[in-house]
């Protein structure tokens, strides 16, 4: 799948510019869309009276594929997004205070569950059931069926809004991606990133990455992207558990989630044929036994880390105060 030439200049300016310059002035267009068709569809689903099956754990994949773990693999931004933290770079640097992290992240993080809670019961319900839906991928892919989806919910010119909503999210992706790589890399290696120039020498060898990366089939790539996606939403959710942890605050609200998306990133990558091939059996055992070693690690560099050289609250009130 090769990026066509005007996307990929957009991706060029996009990284190199400052971030109001493009991102902060199409992003709102970008929301607006993706809201739009969401709702609509949502919407459209009710007002129908579409027949969207009941919750159940029945595994209903035409190949009997495990919905444990490959749930979290299939809708990986909808489940838990390692892509967000990585934004951090670029948003950080655009908000007013801590607080709003709340909103900026949790909360667009919940609104990405809800849109894809929508998306997948569309697609089950409109379709005949999972054979239809089955068939229409390997006739079509993701492309047909939010095109389908779309035009039967929202109408001609609903359904183009709708396709232009989902359409936006690969290339946002896109463009952050390459943004926030080229600002964390500054960061490691200390180079400012006001002049032009070192900007564009960082940029510059991400961007003849991404020409050799469009090469490769893209269904592989993408594998390889939800499950780096998913474990580096473990990462960052264990470093919000450390950071918690030290300053003696409840950091089983980070630890939980992160450690149950741990379990699912080893078993994962044990099992799947882009990773080490191996039964699901002794993928879950690896996964289990896996994550309990690294839990007992963090307990062991946590404990240590807030024995040695961090401060006790009453200290950090007491510089506060000063």
């Amino acid at each position: 799948m090769a990026l066509s030439l005007q996307q990929f200049l957009y991706y060029i300016l996009a990284t190199l510019l400052p971030v109001d310059k493009i991102i902060g002035r199409l992003y709102p267009y970008f929301g607006a869309l993706l809201v739009i068709s969401a709702v609509g569809v949502g919407i459209g689903l009710i007002a129908t009276g579409a027949p969207i099956p009941e919750i159940s754990l029945q595994n209903f994949h035409p190949a009997n594929a495990p919905i444990f773990p490959l749930l979290f693999f299939t809708i990986t931004c909808g489940a838990l997004s390692g892509f967000h933290a990585t934004q951090t770079p670029i948003i950080s640097r655009t908000t007013q205070n801590e607080q709003q992290g709340r909103k900026i992240f949790y909360g667009m993080m919940i609104a990405e569950g809800i849109i894809a809670m929508i998306w997948a019961a569309a697609a089950m319900s409109l379709f005949d059931g999972y054979k239809g839906l089955n068939d229409l991928l390997a006739a079509g892919g993701p492309g047909a069926i939010v095109s389908e989806v779309s035009t039967k919910m929202m109408g001609a010119i609903g359904g183009t809004l709708a396709v232009l909503g989902v359409v936006v999210l690969p290339i946002t992706s896109g463009d952050t991606a390459f943004r926030s790589a080229r600002m964390i890399i500054a960061e490691y290696l200390n180079i400012a990133q006001r002049k032009f120039s070192s900007r564009l020498w960082i940029a510059f060898p991400l961007f003849a990455i991404s020409v050799v990366l469009t090469q490769i089939d893209f269904n592989i790539l993408w594998r390889y992207f939800s499950w780096a996606n998913q474990a580096t939403a473990v990462i960052a959710l264990f470093v919000g558990a450390m950071y918690l942890y030290i300053a003696r605050k409840n950091y089983w609200i980070s630890l939980v989630p992160g450690s149950f998306m741990l379990v699912m990133v080893i078993t994962y990558i044990l099992n799947a044929q882009i990773g080490f091939g191996l039964s699901m059996n002794a993928s879950w055992i690896g996964g289990f036994v896996g994550s309990g070693v690294l839990i007992a690690l963090f307990f062991r560099a946590a404990n240590k880390a807030r024995a040695n050289n961090l401060p006790l609250e009453e200290d950090i009130s007491d510089w506060k105060a000063a």
